[in-house]
């Protein structure tokens, strides 16, 4: 009889310790993170993160930058952590300098000629990027996200064809109002890429014939 009760006490024990791993495995790390604020005052779920299409900090004032993936050394090259190679770094300018049309925006030069294979590209990367929110045409009447109820930003009035290149160049950048900044998606070639096939769209510059 004592071998039968000691028998079902190791079980209940058992079925105890059971329960509590199948707990613990079942909240993940909460009870971890617990321990670790009652200890250390933080978690691992108390850190800083970066939201959707947030750059991170810029660098520090001064700095020398070496190698970046959205500065190549060339169209069409990919920064594989070689020196950047550009004969000028593009100055650093905030979402702030472009709202207030800052001269460090709107007096970029446009090193990227309109030829046809940059229109072709920026065609490319514009019906991928930009045409969900101002419609393929530029219009700003078809893109997908203002059938979702986003208000419409056509590119085609006089105020943006008014825009020096530099400044739309600024804007897909750092970003602008409702617009987040595709700095991180699209190069440094790219953008200006993306600003010679809108000077397209809004009839400033020519259609290349081949494209007719």
């Amino acid at each position: 009889m004592p071998e039968t009760r000691l028998l079902s006490g190791r079980m209940t024990r058992a079925g105890v310790a059971g329960l509590l791993l199948l707990l613990l495995a079942g909240a993940g790390c909460t009870p971890l993170d617990d321990a670790m604020v009652a200890i250390f005052g933080r978690s691992m779920r108390d850190q800083s993160t970066f939201d959707p299409y947030e750059d991170p900090l810029p660098a520090p004032e001064g700095a020398v930058p070496f190698s970046a993936g959205n500065l190549p050394a060339a169209p069409g090259e990919v920064n594989l952590g070689q020196p950047q190679g550009l004969e000028e770094v593009p100055p650093p300018f905030t979402q702030l300098d472009v709202l207030n049309e800052a001269e460090v925006v709107v007096n970029l030069a446009n090193p990227v000629p309109a030829t046809e294979a940059s229109i072709a590209r920026g065609e490319e990367l514009y019906l991928r990027f930009c045409a969900a929110c101002h419609g393929p045409d530029g219009a700003g009447v078809t893109g997908y996200i203002i059938e979702a109820g986003y208000p419409p930003y056509p590119l085609l009035t006089d105020r943006v064809k008014g825009f020096t290149d530099g400044y739309v160049y600024g804007m897909i950048r750092v970003g602008r109002g409702l617009m987040p900044a595709y700095g991180a998606r699209m190069d440094h070639f790219d953008r200006w890429h993306v600003v010679n096939y809108l000077r397209v769209l809004q009839g400033v510059v020519p259609q290349p014939e081949s494209s007719r």
